[in-house]
């Protein structure tokens, strides 16, 4: 519960300052642009089209939207998700208590901060003391009646869910209709309530709702009932398979959980060997690959991943990811499930795909392999400032709050080298250097990196400015959508915001130390990191749709 909150906490103080953000850029910056300068006029015509009948029709769909009416459907729904017999659902509940709560918060907050005037025409209500931005008629509706096509879709199995999901998510987009018609609010003000609603709901829901993962502890004739099923059918012989697990990031319910899935695969009497602070899975994937073992699975973060993947370059002996750290990155990458339960079986049975490895060294440190990423600079500084508390707690987020405190580092300069061409002398605030090209929340820093092209990714990010960050946002974007590669150059090294190289094999050097690291990892500040691709060096089971 307090992990969940403070997630809550982080992501609804986002929220706020985005939607915030966008009505002080309309009521300012923006107000002369198209469509707020057609707002009015569009405002205009609904009051020239007001008859007796929409007048009565408007009046009931905005009443769906006031606030005796959203606390009491809200209190009616949550009763009946608790105290009918049989429909226990406490999560479902807090839920939606939540979810309406919050839009309530973020709404006073944001009128309080964005002072915007109704319009200019004749109300059909009395106008209350808040700002006309956002709408909360509009964002209290969406709150509770997508909250609910949100239960309705996920817990009922009836043939009538979806036509019922359908017309619970109608009813905020009439609120807001209603809201227009009867003269209280800019269309742009409804845009906010309806997007004030609707992330209220999602950053509830990510921290309460149970996903895909099992939620609770197996019953504990779980193991026999799996054993059981598991002999009474035909399998062929199964792999000798060891898993490797950081235990400071899977915890022994979990643990369970991917004994029963093995179980049920057949895999009886699995050794799981843990991680240690001083060997973070290197050594125990050696070990395994002593006794005899043909399967590998690692169940942790990119760290562990990176760890074992290391010791397994070359050896041909396939790799189940189990994703169970912050980042998950390659499994990400790959488009695996982020459930542990789910990710072991759809390891289990998958097929095997040689994916490529960076190998890297630098001064400080010895030559190792990576999966994800390896970089110098603003990402490395992120990392470093990133405790393990703040990443137990807020997840990834966290990372994005101590980069803030990066961007007050005057910016590197480095020399590239790239398949032993000629020198690239470059500044710049960070670069990585890429297997893969996606990151968390689906943000692309390396667009067209792709761990089985049998090259890895340059990119160097030298934005000047908050200009300079938008139009690096802009050049990823358009890389993104159209899939660039090759040796391509996006922006110029004099001045552009972001330019990416393929390689072989790259040679950085820095004329100062520049922290840097590895998968996550960071590995000291130094001058130099060299890095080299090796096709084909790990085997991953993937699903076969993956293929």
């Amino acid at each position: 519960m307090p992990r969940a909150a403070a997630r809550i906490g982080a992501f609804a103080v986002c929220q706020a300052a985005v939607i915030a953000g966008f009505g002080l850029l309309i009521t300012g910056p923006a107000r002369e642009f198209w469509p707020m300068t057609a707002e009015d006029a569009a405002v205009e015509a609904l009051e020239d089209a007001r008859t007796a009948t929409l007048d009565t029709a408007s009046m009931i769909a905005s009443a769906l939207g006031d606030t005796s009416t959203v606390v009491g459907l809200t209190l009616l729904a949550c009763l009946a998700l608790v105290l009918v017999p049989g429909l226990p659902r406490w999560r479902e509940a807090v839920f939606l208590a939540i979810g309406v709560s919050l839009q309530s918060v973020i709404f006073v907050l944001i009128t309080a901060s964005v002072d915007r005037t109704r319009p200019d025409v004749e109300r059909m209500d009395d106008s209350p003391p808040t700002s006309s931005y956002t709408s909360g008629h509009t964002g209290a509706a969406t709150a509770l009646y997508a909250g609910l096509a949100v239960l309705v879709l996920s817990r009922v199995r009836a043939p009538w869910r979806k036509p019922l999901a359908a017309l619970l998510l109608l009813l905020p987009l009439l609120v807001g209709l209603a809201r227009l018609y009867r003269g209280m609010h800019h269309p742009t003000d409804v845009a906010g309530g309806l997007a004030n609603g609707a992330l209220s709901l999602f950053v509830v829901g990510r921290a309460v709702l149970p996903g895909h993962s099992w939620v609770g502890r197996p019953p504990a004739d779980a193991m026999d009932i799996a054993v059981a099923a598991a002999e009474e059918r035909p399998a062929p012989a199964q792999k000798r398979l060891t898993v490797i697990v950081n235990p400071t990031v899977t915890d022994e319910a979990t643990q369970e959980q991917l004994r029963l899935v093995l179980a049920q695969h057949g895999y009886r009497d699995t050794p799981f060997v843990a991680t240690t602070a001083e060997d973070t899975g290197g050594g125990q994937t050696a070990e395994a690959l002593r006794a005899g073992t043909e399967l590998i699975a690692v169940c942790g973060g990119d760290g562990t991943v990176r760890a074992v993947a290391d010791a397994l370059a070359g050896t041909g002996v396939p790799l189940v990811l189990v994703p169970s750290g912050t980042g998950n990155l390659l499994a990400r990458h790959l488009h695996l499930p982020l459930g542990p339960a789910e990710a072991l079986a759809a390891g289990l049975t998958g097929e095997p795909r040689a994916l490529d490895l960076g190998r890297i060294e630098g001064d400080g440190f010895p030559a190792v392999h990576f999966t994800a990423m390896a970089g110098a600079g603003l990402d490395a500084t992120m990392l470093e400032e990133t405790s393990d508390r703040a990443k137990s707690v807020l997840g990834w987020p966290a990372y994005v709050l101590a980069g803030a405190k990066g961007l007050r580092t005057p910016r590197m300069r480095l020399t590239v080298r790239l398949d032993g061409g000629p020198e690239l002398r470059r500044t710049a605030r960070m670069v990585l250097l890429a297997n893969i090209g996606t990151v968390q929340a689906g943000a692309a820093p390396v667009p067209a990196a792709k761990p089985d092209d049998g090259l890895l990714d340059l990119a160097v990010f030298d934005p000047r400015g908050a200009g300079g960050w938008l139009r690096a946002a802009g050049v990823l974007l358009r890389a993104k959508r159209r899939g660039a590669g090759g040796a391509d150059v996006t922006g110029t090294g004099d001045g552009g915001p972001v330019e990416f190289h393929t390689f072989r094999r790259a040679e950085l050097t820095f004329a100062r130390p520049q922290p840097r690291e590895i998968d996550g990892d960071p590995v000291g500040p130094g001058l130099r990191l060299t890095a080299e691709v090796r096709p084909g060096a790990l085997t991953v089971m993937l699903p076969a749709r993956e293929r």
